[in-house]
């Protein structure tokens, strides 16, 4: 269970990795569309874990290593915005956030399920 303190701090960081995505995120993700969806920090507030969603592209291991490769920047941009809040910057880790396609593969299934022709009931005859 996350405490206050933590919440508040991922939310400041979703936001923050969210402006710096938008603006500077072409450099080494071009024709994406990066979203953070969820950030998850460590109780001492020195690692933070990323959990990303890409649109528009093919490969989302490729892009996901591309992240991570440029974690290092990222971080840096992250702190240039955030250096009079707080007084350590996270540790940036970066993992794919795979809901969206979890939850379409959940509502394929439960159509195919509907499209399944029903047995009549026993009891009813």
């Amino acid at each position: 269970m996350e405490s206050k303190r933590q919440q508040k701090f991922a939310g400041v960081l979703q936001e923050e990795l969210a402006q710096v995505f938008q603006r500077e995120g072409g450099t080494f993700l071009p024709n994406t569309l990066v979203t953070i969806t969820r950030v998850r920090v460590s109780p001492d507030l020195a690692v933070a874990k990323v959990y990303l969603s890409f649109f528009n592209t093919t490969n989302t291991t490729l892009s996901i290593n591309t992240v991570n490769a440029h974690a290092g920047e990222i971080r840096y941009k992250l702190g240039a915005r955030i250096r009079h809040q707080v007084r350590v910057v996270p540790e940036l880790t970066f993992f794919v956030d795979d809901t969206n396609e979890y939850v379409e593969r959940m509502d394929h299934l439960f159509e195919k399920i509907a499209k399944e022709p029903r047995q009549p009931d026993e009891e009813a005859e």
